[in-house]
């Protein structure tokens, strides 16, 4: 395993001495995870269905249970379904390239975002983007988790809001191998719990589907389809798309693809990567059946709350024990899936602090800041806004994935973008505006729309403008422009001219004196060596003279290491 670190200077080194050195909670990768750069080929030791299996137990979440109560209990089932189901294709076929991508790569979402059109500092907003849906999804779960522990043992919602928050920092702080032994050691729970409700009343109220299935919701809607709430509806489940970014987090830790394990590749990235909106379609339309069924024992408000739908389905099998047993699931789905949200925002908050600062205290520092946002929200009561929260968030969200996508699946394909993934700074523009272009046109526009400007179906439908404004304005920008924002200049350590025998080869840094993997290298012509992408990053003294210079002579770099097998 290699080290990472923060730097303490960018004056030149003692006599030996490196030029940077490393504070020991960034340098230590059993919790770091290689939370700003490419994940190497010699960490990433777990096997694709580990990979997948740790990914999938991440969306344990029950948001998706009261997500789908609440669109159904608005817009009623016609609509409310038609919703789901839309909001749930779009998430699979967007979410499909960037999961292969950034398995493929060893890089996470922001990284990804970087080469796929943003450039180094557009995907600083989008690192912002993907923390707010972290600590919104945190706050969102935690609220249930607290919901939960007042109905079983009476902790008040405030103090429970507190407890849910600290409970996920000592497996977050550990990091990834922390995270799949949880995901691991509570799945049985977590599949029975889930389960359980749904035998219970296939015996108990066989009739019940067919009466949610004409439900009208409580507000009046209708049980008709209806164009106004289709679109708002599918506005709300949208807001999910950037759930593929906590995916990332799993897949870049998936291993190379080779002929021997391709078929389990290409199926654990599947189901690890856009898989996980199949289950959660699912979830949303069996959240809001549960609620549909207790509606008339708990009432609307609680109804919403998945906790009360959960222990009204069990009650004819356990009796009193439906409260602890209903308790236990969803403290278990919670844990399960903010241990991902508070990791996947720390990574997210390092990425754009590093850019921002130039500094890097390690990604667990950032874990308190994510989960003192996300303590706020909840102590707002942000349940009781959902609807319109999550109906604002996935104009920008799904304008951010469909840029990405579009340039993996369009730009890429037809040569207006580098047939590979560019992260390091050394080789990027600081803005690309074809991609970070493309979605601050479409989320302003969709956001105006969001807000009425455009009149009650540009309302209704602002997420589908957003969407088809940065599938459109992507590629036609890199076209405008040539493609000439992807590179600053070409890539000659592992871009595609040159000549990589072994793409597991190191390079020893010439400013933090640790040998990386070449895909983490750039040459540099101001340490007149190579430098990690890391170190890349935080230094604050080049003036990015690789980049200005157009004729500096070219860096002779020695040759790489090659580790033995």
């Amino acid at each position: 395993m290699t080290d990472t670190a923060i730097p303490t200077s960018d004056s030149p080194p003692d006599q030996g001495r490196p030029a940077r050195s490393y504070a020991k909670l960034a340098a230590d990768e059993s919790r770091e995870d290689f939370s700003l750069r490419y994940a190497p080929h010699s960490f990433r030791r777990w096997s694709p269905s580990m990979v997948a299996g740790t990914a999938l137990g991440g969306i344990a979440y029950l948001a998706d249970f009261a997500i789908g109560a609440s669109i159904v209990f608005t817009y009623g089932f016609t609509s409310g379904f038609a919703s789901i189901l839309t909001a749930a294709a779009i998430i699979f076929i967007t979410g499909i390239p960037i999961a292969r991508a950034c398995a493929t790569y060893g890089l996470d979402m922001d990284l990804i975002t970087r080469g796929a059109g943003f450039g180094y500092f557009g995907s600083t907003l989008t690192s912002l983007i993907y923390a707010s849906f972290t600590f919104i999804f945190f706050a969102l779960e935690g609220s249930i988790m607290a919901q939960a522990m007042h109905q079983a043992v009476g902790l008040p919602v405030q103090i429970g809001y507190l407890v849910t928050t600290l409970i996920v920092i000592p497996i977050v702080f550990r990091g990834m191998g922390a995270l799949a032994k949880v995901q691991a050691w509570t799945q049985p729970i977590w599949l029975i719990g889930l389960v359980l409700p749904f035998v219970v009343l296939a015996f108990h109220a066989p009739g019940s589907w067919g009466a949610f299935s004409s439900f009208g919701g409580t507000e009046g809607a209708g049980s008709g389809f209806d164009w106004i709430g289709f679109g708002l509806g599918t506005g709300v489940a949208l807001s999910l798309i950037a759930q593929i970014g906590e995916q990332a987090d799993y897949l870049r830790f998936m291993p190379a693809r080779t002929e021997a394990n391709k078929r389990r590749w290409n199926a654990a990235v599947l189901a690890a990567g856009p898989g996980w909106v199949v289950i959660g379609a699912a979830k949303q339309l069996g959240g809001a059946f549960l609620a549909f069924v207790a509606l008339e024992a708990v009432g609307k408000t609680h109804a919403l709350e998945p906790i009360a739908p959960q222990i009204e389905a069990l009650k004819p099998w356990l009796g009193s024990f439906a409260l602890p047993a209903a308790a236990i699931f969803v403290i278990v789905s919670q844990i399960k899936i903010n241990v991902t949200n508070a990791y996947s925002g720390s990574l997210s908050w390092s990425n754009f602090f590093s850019r921002i600062t130039h500094k890097h205290p390690g990604r667990v520092w950032y874990i308190f800041l994510n989960l003192a946002i996300a303590l706020t929200l909840m102590e707002m009561n942000m349940f009781a806004a959902l609807n319109k929260l999550l109906g604002f968030y996935s104009n920008v969200g799904i304008a951010w994935i469909t840029a990405v996508a579009a340039d993996l699946v369009i730009n890429k394909r037809i040569g207006l973008s580098p047939p590979y993934i560019e992260f390091k700074r050394a080789y990027l523009y600081a803005v690309n505006p074809a991609g970070f272009g493309a979605m601050v046109i479409a989320s302003t526009v969709s956001i105006l729309a969001f807000f009425g400007l455009f009149g009650t179906y540009a309302e209704a439908f602002s997420t589908f403008i957003a969407a088809g404004l940065a599938l459109i304005l992507c590629p036609l920008i890199a076209w405008l422009t040539k493609g000439r924002y992807y590179l600053a200049r070409p890539n000659p350590v592992n871009g595609p001219d040159a000549d990589v025998p072994d793409i597991t080869a190191t390079h020893l840094c010439a400013v933090c004196e640790t040998a990386y993997e070449l895909p983490d290298i750039a040459d540099c012509p101001v340490r007149s060596g190579p430098i990690c992408s890391l170190c890349c990053s935080l230094d604050s003294t080049c003036g990015d003279a690789c980049r200005k210079v157009r004729d500096a002579a070219p860096v002779l770099m020695p040759l790489p290491t090659v580790r033995p097998a």
